[in-house]
C-alpha cells in the first residue's frame, strides 16, 4: 500500500531536522511506536517484540523505528546520507550510566562498511566514509541492562554533530593511516589500535568471514569505518550534553601537522632531565610520594594540570611508565585489570575483553632510565599498540590456554609452602603470561568449579616490552 506522508519537518534543512528530533527526547522506543499513525513499516515488522535473546541482537530495529514510525522514511540500503536533500547521515547509538552516575558510550559508532577494492582510490575529501559522516543526527539512547525489551529504552539526546576542526585533523589521518595499509596489502593486519578516533572495526556475521583485498592473495576481516567508544564517549559528555566541562586540551589550535608527533617531540625535548629536577621544573609536590608521578611528569610536560587530556580521553590512549634499569633490563612487567575466572570461560576469542583490550588500545609509553649513579631520567617516549602477530599468535595461544586450565579444572601444588598453579607462565610464551593481581591472599574470585582463588590478571612480559621499546630509548 502506498502510503503518503506530510512530513512535520523541512528534509533540506539540517536544523530543521535537528529541531523535530528534539521531540524523541525522553521517550521510549515503545511510545515512538505507539504515538506513529503513518504506519509506513515494513509488513511483518515486529520491531523487537520477539523474545528477549532474538530482540536483543537484532539492535538495528531501533534505528529502523525512528526512520519510519518519527522521520517516515523507508529504511533502505542508500548509499547516500539518510536525509541527501540535508546531506544529514542519522545514527541510532546505545549509552549507559556506571555506577558512579557518569555517562559512557556503550559501543563505538560503525559509519560505513570499508570497501577494500574502492577506498585505495578514494580521497579523504571525496571518500563514500566522510560524504556519509560529515554531518550526523546522533541519537543516544540509554542502556539499561535489567530491560526485558529494547523497545522500553529510553532516548536521552538527539543533536546534529559533526567532527569539529581540532577533531578532524586527527580523524583525517587515521582514515589516511587505514587506507594506506590497505595499499600495503596488509588489510588483514588492520587493527583499531593502529589509529586514535576513526578505527577499522571488525564487522562479520560470523568469525570466518573474509573479504578479499586489492594487493594481496591473503583473505581480510570484514572491517567498517567506526568512531572509536572512547571517542563516542568524549562526544556524548562534551559536545551533545550541554554545558559540561571538558578535559583539558594538549593542543590547543590547528597548527599541528600530526598529533603524536607533537607528543612526542615535546616530551624527548626534555630528555635526560632527571626525576627530581622535573618535580622541581613543573612544581610537583613529592613529599606525599605519589605512585603515578613518573605519568603525572608526563602530563605537567604536555601542559595537563590533571591526569587527563581531551584527546586521550578520545582516543582511549592509555599511558604506561616504563623503568629500565642501570643494567639496561626492564624489572616489571606490563599488567592488565583483573579477570573473572567464570566470565572468562564463557568468551570467544574473537570477541574477548583482553583481545578487544590490546585491539582497541593504543599506549603511550613514557620510558626512564637509571644511569649508573642509580638516578632516574627521563629518556623520552613512544606510541605502541601491539602487533597483529603478536596478539593474534602469543596472546591468544596464552588466552585460549588459560581458558583451557581453567574449564578443565585448575591444578594447585604446594612446593616448599609456596602455592603454585598450571596457568601460563613468562617462560612458555614470548609475550604474556597470568599470575596474581590481589592485594592479599584474601582478594580472591569463583572459580567455575566453585572453588575460590586469589584474582589473576594477564601481563605482557617485561622482556617483551622491553623489545618493543624503540633503540633511542633503550
Amino acid at each position: 500500500m502506498d502510503v503518503r506522508v506530510e512530513f512535520e519537518y523541512d528534509r533540506t534543512k539540517p536544523t530543521s531536522i535537528e529541531a523535530y528530533a528534539q521531540k524523541l527526547v525522553g521517550k521510549s522506543f515503545r511510545q515512538i511506536m505507539d504515538e506513529d499513525d503513518a504506519m509506513l513499516r515494513e509488513e511483518g515488522t515486529s520491531y523487537g517484540e520477539s523474545d528477549v535473546g532474538e530482540q536483543k541482537r537484532n539492535k538495528g530495529n531501533l534505528g529502523q523505528i525512528i526512520e519510519e514510525c518519527f522521520f517516515h522514511y523507508s529504511c533502505n540500503s542508500d548509499a547516500r546520507a539518510d536525509f541527501p536533500e540535508a546531506g544529514v547521515e542519522l545514527k541510532v547509538t546505545p549509552y549507559r550510566m556506571n555506577k558512579n552516575g557518569s555517562l559512557v558510550a556503550k559501543e563505538r559508532l560503525i559509519l560505513t562498511m570499508i570497501d577494500y577494492m574502492t577506498v585505495v582510490h578514494e580521497s579523504f575529501e571525496n571518500s563514500h566514509f566522510w560524504n556519509k559522516s560529515k554531518l550526523i543526527l546522533l541519537v543516544y539512547y540509554l542502556y539499561l541492562q535489567e530491560a526485558k525489551f529494547n523497545l522500553d529504552y529510553k532516548i536521552g539526546y538527539a543533536r546534529l554533530f559533526t567532527p569539529p576542526e581540532q577533531d578532524l585533523k586527527i580523524i583525517k589521518h587515521d582514515y589516511e593511516i587505514i587506507v594506506s595499509k590497505i595499499r600495503a596489502g596488509k588489510a588483514h593486519e588492520l587493527s583499531e589500535g593502529d589509529t586514535l578516533y576513526l578505527g577499522a572495526a571488525p564487522k562479520a556475521a560470523t568469525s570466518a568471514d573474509r573479504r578479499k583485498q586489492p594487493y594481496s592473495d591473503e583473505l581480510a576481516k570484514p572491517r567498517a569505518f567506526a568512531f572509536k567508544n572512547s571517542y563516542m564517549t568524549y562526544v556524548l559528555n562534551n559536545y551533545i550534553i550541554p554545558g559540561k566541562e571538558t578535559y583539558e586540551p594538549i593542543i590547543s589550535d590547528s597548527i599541528v601537522d600530526s598529533f603524536e608527533d607533537y607528543v612526542v617531540d615535546t616530551i624527548d625535548a626534555l630528555a635526560g632531565y632527571s626525576v627530581d629536577d622535573l618535580c622541581v621544573r613543573f612544581n610537583i609536590d613529592v613529599s606525599r610520594k605519589p605512585k603515578n608521578l613518573e605519568a603525572m611528569i608526563a602530563y605537567r610536560i604536555l601542559g595537563i594540570k590533571g591526569n587527563h587530556a581531551a584527546e586521550f580521553e578520545k582516543a582511549n590512549i592509555v599511558v604506561k611508565t616504563i623503568r629500565i634499569g642501570s643494567n639496561d633490563k626492564i624489572k616489571e612487567s606490563m599488567s592488565f585489570p583483573a579477570f573473572k575466572f567464570k566470565e572468562l570461560v564463557e568468551e570467544q576469542w574473537e570477541d574477548s575483553t583482553f583481545g578487544n583490550y590490546l585491539r582497541e588500545t593504543r599506549f603511550l609509553f613514557v620510558v626512564y632510565k637509571f644511569d649508573q649513579d642509580d638516578t632516574l631520567r627521563l629518556k623520552g617516549a613512544q606510541f605502541w599498540n601491539i602487533p597483529y602477530e603478536d596478539l593474534e599468535q602469543d596472546v591468544r595461544h596464552m588466552w585460549e590456554r588459560t581458558v583451557q586450565v581453567l574449564k578443565e579444572g585448575l591444578v594447585v601444588e604446594k612446593k616448599n609452602g609456596i602455592n603454585h598453579n598450571n596457568f601460563p607462565k613468562a617462560s612458555e610464551n614470548r609475550v604474556s603470561h597470568v599470575r596474581p593481581h590481589a592485594q592479599n591472599a584474601k582478594d580472591t574470585n569463583e572459580l567455575p568449579d566453585g572453588r575460590q582463588y586469589p584474582k589473576q590478571c594477564f601481563w605482557l612480559n617485561n622482556t617483551y616490552i622491553l623489545e618493543q621499546i624503540d633503540k633511542r630509548l633503550r
